[in-house]
């Protein structure tokens, strides 16, 4: 099936994303402590710190989303409570950050933000529900095998 090969997959470009986001913040941050800059009076040391601590938590926490998905990888099972958060998130994440990327950035990084939050979706989605063993029903399926009834089981001659 292609459940395991996906969150490999997902797992590797959370993780590749995790670091780009922290160096590419870090390397911001320089270079505005560098230049001095300042957006609207504000201080340049600050700003350079904050986008240094920006780029650490957003990196953290696309590499918390890349264990999630390592995880599921290396259980075979979908995942679940923050896990499946996590994910879920990560892909509202990407889905803002492709709407965001189309005019400054592009047309390429945008089908590139879409193909890895289609990744996450088919993740999230093949795991969807476990498959159900013969013979049994769930609650609200209408099936079963024979018709329940109450009182002792009838006897034949």
């Amino acid at each position: 099936m292609t459940r395991r090969p996906v969150a490999w997959i997902v797992a590797v470009v959370l993780f590749g994303e995790a670091l780009f986001f922290a160096a590419f913040n870090w390397f911001l941050g320089v270079v505005v402590d560098r230049q001095k800059m300042s957006l609207a009076g504000l201080d340049p040391e600050v700003m350079a710190r904050a986008s240094k601590i920006g780029g650490i938590v957003f990196g953290l926490y696309f590499a918390l989303c890349a264990l999630v998905a390592l995880l599921v990888a290396v259980r075979d099972r979908q995942p679940a409570g923050l896990g499946r958060v996590l994910l879920i998130s990560v892909a509202v994440v990407h889905g803002l950050l492709a709407a965001f990327a189309w005019g400054p950035i592009g047309p390429a990084v945008f089908l590139g933000l879409l193909v890895v939050l289609a990744l996450i979706v088919l993740l999230l989605v093949s795991y969807d529900r476990a498959p159900r063993t013969p013979g049994r029903s769930g609650p609200g399926d209408g099936g079963g095998d024979a018709p329940v009834t109450s009182g002792p089981a009838p006897t034949t001659p």
